[in-house]
């Protein structure tokens, strides 16, 4: 039956789904529409919104950039790519290898996020160069474990209200990840999806006919870095002792930071971390540089897209439509719905606003009150806007620029597969949220 649905569900992306780029401009559009005709928002307003927020995510661009080089430069050194192989080479068919993918994947994001989205489109890559499998359908297995990235370690809501001094916390006080993360509820979503998730998409694997496959050369390997030594500057760029004297104490760093000062891991930590085992494991600059060369073509929808995302989420916020979203969404809960519109509402909105900080930022005002007049648990409530956020990333093409980059493929390949996904993690949420 799955395979049946997948059918249409592809062809239709790939029929009417632009590139993410047309996607953000169309956003854009309608989010400015919507302010001036919901919000009454003058035309002026609504641009001034747009062009001050147009830079608010100039950081995060560079540290999702750096996500994509660095991770692509861990991936292509020698020790990482022997590792890849070998794990790759468990899977013996078409379907082993799509739950293979979906596994690491799933690992991996809910460990971090970060973490899962390179991760996996790297391991994608070199499973496709072992096994003969619907390439479409591998990269969408491995950015689909991406949905269990809210309710996993990074989580940034569940750490936000984990921490003294945070925005509610005179509201709400702060609360522990043990009533969030590993609540029983959530363990037992993440549970549910763990199993479902690798299930559905081997479900999906297309017929030999319907398959499209890609030819294990055009994926490309790191090239061969090694080089004829014949002046003085050859010896520094395939100098060993020179990377390692720099990524050596980088290491330590990493070492220091998780084991004698108790750091977790967030988005800096994991750049850093793949920078400096990438400079150590492929031992010279001249390897290193090289495969920073292969990296950086895939990165030019982050440069370009991501400023455009920071306006719509200024029109969004400045504006009042986002909390107009929520408030209308949940309007009419009541004490046992009020997870499930939750929910919803954070899905919804997390289309024109695809950050779950930013998101908190927005929705807490509106569903904290109401999680307290309700009588619900603030802890489930804040759970459920996370895992709205999460839920239609599987439909919002942001997140998924990183992997398309990395994989060689654009939005409308993958997104047939995960809007099959979109709707049976859906339900697993919506009833772990309201009956677990």
């Amino acid at each position: 039956m799955l395979k049946f649905l997948s059918k249409p569900a592809v062809r239709l992306v790939d029929r009417y789904l632009p590139d993410p780029f047309i996607f953000v401009l169309l956003l854009t559009i309608i989010a400015a529409a919507a302010a001036i005709g919901v919000e009454r928002q003058t035309p002026l307003a609504v641009m001034r919104f747009w062009g001050d927020g147009f830079w608010n995510l100039l950081t995060f661009s560079m540290q999702m950039l750096l996500i994509l080089v660095t991770g692509f430069m861990l991936a292509s050194s020698p020790p990482v790519k022997r590792m890849l192989q070998q794990l790759a080479g468990k899977a013996k068919n078409a379907g082993s290898a799509i739950i293979l993918v979906t596994l690491v994947s799933l690992l991996a994001s809910w460990i971090n996020w970060g973490f899962g989205l390179v991760v996996g489109a790297l391991f994608a890559k070199e499973l496709a160069r072992l096994v003969r499998v619907d390439y479409r359908l591998l990269v969408a297995s491995a950015y689909s474990g991406f949905v269990v990235w809210h309710g996993g370690l990074a989580g940034s809501i569940p750490l936000t209200i984990a921490t003294d001094g945070h925005f509610t916390a005179d509201q709400i006080g702060v609360i522990g990840t043990g009533s969030t993360i590993f609540s029983f509820f959530n363990l037992a979503i993440v549970a549910c999806l763990f199993i479902s998730i690798p299930l559905v998409n081997r479900l999906m694997l297309p017929d030999e006919k319907d398959s499209v496959y890609v030819d294990p050369k055009v994926l490309g390997e790191a090239p061969d870095a090694r080089a004829r030594i014949t002046r003085p500057a050859d010896r520094l760029e395939n100098s060993v002792t020179l990377a390692w004297l720099v990524g050596i104490p980088g290491v330590i760093f990493l070492l220091d930071h998780f084991l004698l000062r108790g750091g977790g891991l967030n988005l800096n930590i994991v750049n850093f971390m793949f920078l400096f085992l990438a400079i150590v494991l492929h031992r010279t600059p001249r390897s290193l540089l090289e495969s920073l060369n292969e990296a950086i073509k895939g990165g030019a929808g982050i440069v370009i897209q991501f400023p455009f995302y920071a306006g719509i989420m200024a029109i969004m916020v400045q504006s009042g439509l986002a909390e107009s979203m929520s408030q209308g969404l949940i309007s009419f809960a009541t004490e046992t719905s009020l997870p499930f519109w939750s929910f919803l509402s954070a899905g919804i909105v997390n289309l024109f606003v695809p950050s779950g900080g930013g998101q908190w930022a927005v929705q807490a005002p509106v569903m904290l009150p109401a999680a307290e007049a309700l009588g619900v648990d603030v802890a489930r409530v804040s759970m459920a806007v996370a895992w709205g956020d999460a839920w239609t990333n599987l439909l919002q093409p942001f997140w998924a620029l990183p992997v398309l980059a990395i994989a060689g493929l654009k939005a409308k390949d993958i997104m047939g597969f995960c809007l099959i996904q979109l709707f049976f993690t859906g339900i697993i949420i919506a009833v772990g949220l309201t009956w677990f």
